[in-house]
């Protein structure tokens, strides 16, 4: 009782005694025989026979004078003699039983717990039942950045500006005076992407102008859809004031860009550069 209470706690349950015709199933008993759980309790009840048959053995051996005496004297005392000799005898067996009792509950502990662990496949399996396919996730998130994509470069035509590393980053900005309170970046990317936010803008008259570190900082530091950063205002103001300069061009010499200054560390080649989303 104390190691069954051990192991499940105090279950009082009576479907152990339910009928249950399954039992009844001699392909189902040979195959509870003959695998590996079942020759292991097989093997636990070979033991646990061996050792109370060894220890009733030795109790019958060593009072086998006592059991001879029960012939001598009368019926009262003999029946007196045989109950204290069979309670000692009794006590003996429930002893070998506790110790058997207590090197058995560790192990049904531990296997108990074994079969509760699930393998590698079958914890793929919950994990694709719970949280999704992780192949169909990951279309997902594909078709989803793709759309965006397509989204951002729809939205490159609207744009003011391009501004460039000049090969490897793009970023286009978009200002509306009286309608926006700084300029918004509209499309951003690098290497093929860039080369195609150039392509489009190109395409659709959009000045392109090349300022390496600005480009990389606005790539940086500012997402899709929102404004660009305050520190990088007086640069980005300086870009679109060239470019504004450039549609009132008409005659005489060109205007030239010149140097667009971004504060320190706002370039990801500075050498102690902000992090991303930092403030200034």
């Amino acid at each position: 009782v104390l190691g069954s209470v051990g192991l499940g706690g105090l279950v009082l349950s009576g479907k152990a005694v339910t009928p249950d015709f399954g039992r009844l199933s001699p392909l189902k008993g040979f195959g509870r025989m003959f695998s590996v759980t079942g020759l292991a309790e097989l093997g636990k009840a070979l033991l646990k026979v061996a050792v109370l048959g060894g220890v009733a053995g030795l109790l019958v051996w060593h009072g086998v004078h006592g059991w001879l005496s029960l012939a001598l004297p009368s019926v009262p005392r003999a029946l007196s003699q045989l109950a204290g000799m069979l309670s000692n005898h009794a006590l003996a067996l429930a002893g070998a039983l506790f110790v058997i009792a207590a090197a058995d509950v560790p192990l049904q502990w531990w296997q108990h717990h074994k079969n509760l662990r699930m393998t590698l496949q079958e914890a793929k399996q919950e994990n694709k039942e719970t949280e999704g396919d992780p192949h169909v996730k990951g279309r997902i998130r594909q078709l989803q950045r793709d759309r965006a994509r397509a989204r951002m470069m729809q939205a490159v035509p609207t744009a003011d500006v391009v501004v460039t590393n000049p090969s490897h980053y793009a970023v286009a900005l978009k200002y509306e005076e009286g309608r926006m309170s700084a300029p918004r970046v509209v499309a951003k990317g690098t290497d093929a992407v860039a080369a195609r936010i150039r392509e489009i803008a190109r395409e659709h008259r959009v000045a392109v102008v090349e300022s390496p570190k600005l480009a990389r900082a606005l790539y940086r530091h500012a997402e899709v859809d929102q404004e660009v950063p305050v520190a990088l205002y007086r640069a980005v103001a300086q870009v679109l004031a060239y470019v504004y300069q450039l549609r009132d061009y008409v005659s005489g010499p060109l205007p030239e860009l010149k140097p667009v200054e971004v504060p320190a560390g706002w370039d990801p080649l500075d050498e102690a550069p902000l992090r991303k989303g930092g403030r200034a």
